[in-house]
């Protein structure tokens, strides 16, 4: 089958991380055709003349709807789009140079329908960025347990950053309403159709996540909450390593408390991993304060995830709550 390619990219009241993906477009090392396929999902701040000022350098579609959600913007995307493969990303995300390339060199070595990359933090990144990005990505943290190629489990992609078939899409109708979470949900639901999905490690965006700590909680509790649901719904994929932010906080709380008791060594065991954290965060990084901020960044991840997925677990596992009823700020409405 001979590919064409169609990116879709949802925005919502960013212009300006339009303007810095769509330059990198112009400096993709690629000499065939694709399409670049923009959903403004009811902004109020319009990428519009963003867009126009680069309709002679790339092939654009721009498109505005009322506000429905990401998930929802990118199927309204790949109905419009002209291609046969979809990759999907964020707006806050800039492409390397050769990222077309490996995209196409890994699907002709290993074609599947649904694949995913990593996401990388560029060099002009601020310190906050870089912290977050290696708390999100790095294989002693929550990056660890979602999937890589090496993994006994299957890989669900992420949609910063994921090549979707048409066929696919049509299959499974693309994504749901809950979000976060549309994109393991459709990962999901892919396997159960057959489709396989995959790892390509060397298609990576630099994701330029504009984030405050208290944004990054806010972001990292909701992907605590969503988990339990996502369980709910497709219990065969329910995992032990998901308990694995909630139980490191309840661990740095009796570890706490027992030290008051003169029991150290689970305290010594917590501060042993976070000198492992550092000493990873500096390497990778080359940064003390991006390392410190990087320990900072752990512990809101795991407290965030953590609680959010207790607080969810209780819910709808305890209570048995209905997962729209109970977390309702977790669902788009269709418009």
């Amino acid at each position: 089958m001979q590919l064409s390619f169609s990116f879709i990219i949802p925005v919502y009241n960013r212009p300006n991380e339009i303007e810095e993906l769509l330059q990198s477009f112009s400096k993709l090392k690629f000499s065939g055709d694709y399409e670049i396929v923009i959903v403004e999902d009811g902004s109020t701040d319009s990428s519009e003349l963003v867009v126009k000022n680069y309709n002679s350098l790339l092939n654009i579609s721009y498109y505005f709807k009322e506000n429905s959600g990401p998930g929802d913007s990118r199927n309204f995307g790949m109905e419009k789009a002209k291609g046969n493969y979809f990759i999907i990303l964020d707006s806050d995300c800039i492409l390397p140079e050769q990222y077309l390339n490996e995209v196409i060199r890994n699907l002709k070595h290993n074609y599947v329908d649904c694949f995913g990359g990593p996401d990388a933090a560029h060099a002009s990144f601020s310190n906050l960025q870089k912290a977050i990005n290696f708390s999100m990505t790095s294989f002693i943290t929550t990056g660890g347990i979602r999937g890589n190629k090496k993994s006994v489990n299957k890989f669900q992609p992420r949609s910063f950053n994921m090549g979707l078939s048409k066929k696919a899409f049509q299959s499974t109708g693309g994504f749901g309403r809950v979000h976060p979470g549309e994109d393991p949900d459709l990962s999901i639901r892919l396997w159960d159709l057959g489709f396989e999905t995959a790892f390509f490690e060397n298609a990576y965006v630099y994701h330029k996540r504009r984030i405050s700590w208290s944004k990054f909680y806010t972001q990292v509790n909701k992907f605590g909450m969503v988990r339990p649901i996502l369980n709910k719904w497709h219990p065969q994929t329910k995992k032990i390593t998901y308990w694995f932010p909630t139980l490191f906080v309840l661990s740095i709380v009796f570890s706490i408390i027992i030290s008051f008791l003169e029991i150290k060594l689970p305290l010594y065991c917590i501060l042993g991993y976070y000198g492992l954290a550092f000493s990873l965060a500096l390497i990778k990084t080359k940064n003390i304060v991006v390392a410190f901020q990087s320990l900072i960044a752990i512990t809101i991840q795991f407290f965030g995830y953590g609680i959010g997925f207790l607080k969810s677990t209780f819910y709808l596992s305890i209570l048995n709550r209905n997962p729209e009823a109970q977390f309702p700020k977790l669902f788009f409405k269709h418009k």
